[in-house]
């Protein structure tokens, strides 16, 4: 799908070696690696009800995969390109209706998890379903990144994607925003803001809330080179102030300023706080099409993070099918994480043949 053809590039050109920042150390106990495992109430959670037939019009599939808890107690599940409709009884899925077939492909959706079951949230109507941040024209769509609550508010931050020509790679990231959608009405936002988009930095890989701010992790994506980026906002939400993480290990208001900060992770990835140190957790693009989810460990959000470990070898991996985008999810449990990873094809006709494949795995790791 257009996800997948628009991955193909950059997947095929990641050969990077990281490069740390310097800054003032602070001392922590670093996490140690011990294990990892397959995540099985989450892995079966969108398994099982990807093939549930119960509704026609709700998720069989996507990629993207973000998290984030809700005052409620529920789970709000934030996707980027998704499949809707039915799963026929031999594991295959019906083309997609640009195809001439019944499933809907939309570029964002959403699905809610309260008790244990799950439910979709799309735009438009049952009839005709859209996606829950619709495209200006034909020329634009939007993919997710993280989320966060700021009081009674979701903020889900999206980046915006256009096409500039008639060429099959003829896209570029234009902007970021983020939406604001009621916690108790997330079928639609209330209001859509404009993010700091002057740097060529996709915010917002990750979010972490640490000390009184809400820091926003971003990549500087040039295809075979993928930098990580730091700004933080004072607060709980993203509609504020915000400044960068400069080279020098300072703040500044100015967006310019913003410095690479190391490279080697995704487009999507996660900092999270184990014990009194931050693990940041990404599919290794320090080798092309890689297997490999891996964590680096500071003593700051800010970084350097350093020490880098294998976590877990992806076992889809081969053939046509790639792994890619793995992250944490932010409810750790002591030196525990939840990590998700999406799976995909480079053959379209797979995505029909198996539905499985286009769908988000769960693994449990843990540190000592």
């Amino acid at each position: 799908m257009k996800r997948l053809l628009l991955l193909i590039p950059l997947l095929l050109t990641l050969f990077l070696i990281p490069q740390q920042a310097t800054a003032a150390t602070v001392a922590c106990t670093t996490p140690t690696f011990q294990s990892s495992s397959t995540n099985q109430r989450l892995t079966s959670l969108f398994t099982n009800y990807g093939n549930d037939n119960s509704r026609h019009d709700d998720w069989t599939g996507a990629d993207g995969t973000y998290s984030v808890r809700l005052p409620n107690g529920r789970e709000l599940w934030v996707f980027s390109d998704t499949f809707l409709g039915q799963v026929n009884a031999d594991g295959t899925r019906p083309k997609v209706v640009e195809e001439g077939g019944t499933t809907v492909f939309l570029n964002n959706s959403f699905a809610v998890e309260n008790a244990g079951k799950l439910r979709t949230i799309y735009g438009g109507t049952p009839g005709s379903p859209a996606a829950l941040m619709p495209p200006r024209d034909k020329n634009h769509w939007y993919w997710a990144g993280d989320a966060t609550v700021a009081g009674n508010l979701v903020e889900v931050t999206f980046q915006e994607y256009e096409r500039f020509g008639t060429g099959a790679w003829d896209w570029r990231w234009h902007r970021n925003v983020v939406a604001r959608f009621p916690v108790g009405n997330l079928s639609q936002p209330v209001s859509v803001h404009d993010l700091p988009s002057g740097k060529g930095v996709a915010w917002a890989s990750g979010i972490l809330k640490d000390g009184g701010y809400t820091y926003v992790y971003g990549v500087e994506d040039q295809g075979a080179t993928k930098h990580m980026h730091l700004a933080r906002v004072q607060g709980q939400s993203l509609v504020g102030t915000w400044e960068y993480r400069k080279a020098d290990g300072t703040w500044s208001p100015n967006e310019a300023d913003s410095a690479r900060l190391m490279n080697g992770v995704a487009n999507e990835y996660s900092v999270t706080k184990i014990g009194d140190a931050y693990v940041l957790i990404t599919h290794d693009t320090t080798e092309a099409l890689s297997a490999r989810i891996v964590a680096y460990s500071s003593c700051s959000p800010t970084g350097p993070f350093t020490n880098k470990q294998l976590l877990y070898t992806t076992p889809e991996t081969g053939g046509n099918i790639f792994t890619y985008n793995a992250h944490a999810h932010p409810y750790a449990a002591g030196n525990g994480l939840v990590v998700s990873y999406n799976v995909n094809s480079f053959v379209n006709t797979d995505h029909y043949n198996d539905v499985s494949i286009y769908r988000p795995r769960f693994i449990d790791v843990r540190f000592g």
